[in-house]
């Protein structure tokens, strides 16, 4: 050994993996990666995967139902496993079955395939934060929605949908794209559609919220909370910034990329094992966005 580090002979990882049958090579597929929820997503997985002899290929998708075109170049790597931040089908879910190959679906779940997945608990975050506006008498509500083909922006939008229709208010709904631009838009699409009369927007993802804050100041010259009460949801480093305050729901992000880390590992050692769904609690963030009851 000591001959070959002095010849810089450097062990082959892949010849190595057609002994071991490893490669230690585990793919992470992200939606857009313009969510800042996604990056700390994607540094707590690197990290952890990193820690314990892994590398992270990483494939981004500009939207959920690009996901297929991502398929056929994940199998030529032989990866040991993946995480995967996207909407997948029964079908997807079956090709990943079919190779050996263990998922962990991170925020989603399978349809009628059953997958191993690690979610936060969305619709409670969406009910909580909806309790406490109308507990401050809000009663005009709008909802910047993200894309259709979002499983995550779908569970908070039916969330937030279902719990104002309780208390018998139908919201005005915008969709965007979970990004700061489509946020500002939204404000103004939902402020005109409203006529200027609205008391809370509900942002499914805190990047849109920032972006309708600012479009409210600056557009509208509202202010915040005071004229409108602006929630958002994930809880990112800019929606704690003294600029914004933003309330919020926090994902626990470390937690839930520990156990989506741990469940993989566990998977890749002991194939066939049975799937498991974890659901993990948000945290409220009051910030000072809005007006809570």
């Amino acid at each position: 050994m000591r001959a070959a580090k002095q010849l810089g002979y450097q062990p082959n990882a892949f010849a190595r993996g057609l002994i071991t049958r490893r490669t230690n090579l585990i793919a992470v597929v992200i939606s857009n990666l313009t969510n800042l929820n996604y990056p700390e997503v994607l540094a707590e997985l690197t990290q952890r995967l990193s820690a314990v002899g892994n590398r992270v290929l990483l494939f981004s998708l500009a939207a959920e139902s690009d996901v297929n075109e991502v398929l056929d170049q994940i199998w030529p790597y032989r990866v040991d496993g993946a995480i995967v931040a996207a909407r997948l089908t029964d079908d997807q879910i079956e090709q990943f079955n079919d190779r050996g190959v263990p998922i962990i679906l991170y925020n989603r779940v399978g349809d009628m395939v059953p997958a191993a997945s690690v979610c936060c608990d969305s619709a409670s975050g969406e009910r909580e934060l909806v309790k406490h506006l109308l507990a401050a008498r809000h009663r005009r509500f709008g909802i910047i929605a993200g894309p259709e083909d979002s499983y995550v922006g779908e569970e908070r939008l039916a969330s937030a949908r279902r719990s104002l229709e309780q208390a018998d208010i139908t919201p005005l709904v915008h969709r965007g794209r979970f990004d700061y631009d489509s946020g500002k838009e939204g404000l103004r699409v939902l402020l005109d559609q409203a006529g200027g009369k609205l008391d809370a927007v509900i942002c499914l993802n805190d990047v849109m919220a920032i972006g309708a804050i600012d479009c409210a100041r600056t557009l509208f010259n509202l202010s915040i909370p005071n004229d409108l009460s602006i929630v958002g949801f994930d809880g990112v480093g800019p929606a704690t910034w003294l600029g914004y305050r933003l309330t919020t729901i926090r994902q626990p992000v470390r937690r839930m990329t520990q156990a989506a880390v741990s469940m993989l590992l566990e998977r890749v050692e002991n194939p066939g094992m049975i799937p498991e769904q974890r659901l993990f609690g948000g945290e409220l963030l009051t910030g000072q966005s809005a007006r809570l009851g």
